[in-house]
């Protein structure tokens, strides 16, 4: 990445789910991918393959017959980038604004809940081990 930050539009989120699902893959083969997905041409997506690997965050080996295309790029690192961005834009950096805004209009089921409150208690935990 040219600047060590990771901020993906969503059309790009698509390119790389493609990669992130399986890599690495051929312009042809991301190009059926994102035409059965969102209706790319494969024009449409050769131009984003093309601009994603000037970003940084695909790699594009050209040693074989065909180049090969990866993520330079974990899905992790994106999604977290992603919540980051949404946290301190959309909630001011509160946490507990999210999750309360979250919560309220899904049907969580209990097994979510446990989950939730497991996150919950290893954040306390590092919270006290600090």
């Amino acid at each position: 990445m040219k600047n060590g930050a990771i901020s993906l539009t969503p059309a790009e989120w698509y390119l790389m789910e493609s990669l992130w699902e399986r890599s690495p893959l051929t312009g042809r083969e991301i190009s059926k991918y994102l035409e059965a997905r969102v209706s790319w041409s494969r024009s449409t997506s050769l131009t984003m393959i093309r601009r994603m690997t000037e970003k940084g965050y695909i790699l594009a080996d050209d040693s074989g017959a065909v180049t090969l295309y990866s993520p330079l790029i974990r899905r992790d690192d994106a999604l977290l980038a992603e919540t980051e961005s949404i946290l301190d834009r959309v909630y001011k950096g509160s946490v507990s604004m999210m999750l309360s805004a979250v919560t309220q209009k899904q049907n969580l089921t209990g097994e979510e809940i446990a989950e939730l409150y497991e996150i919950l208690r290893r954040a306390e935990e590092e919270s006290m081990n600090r």
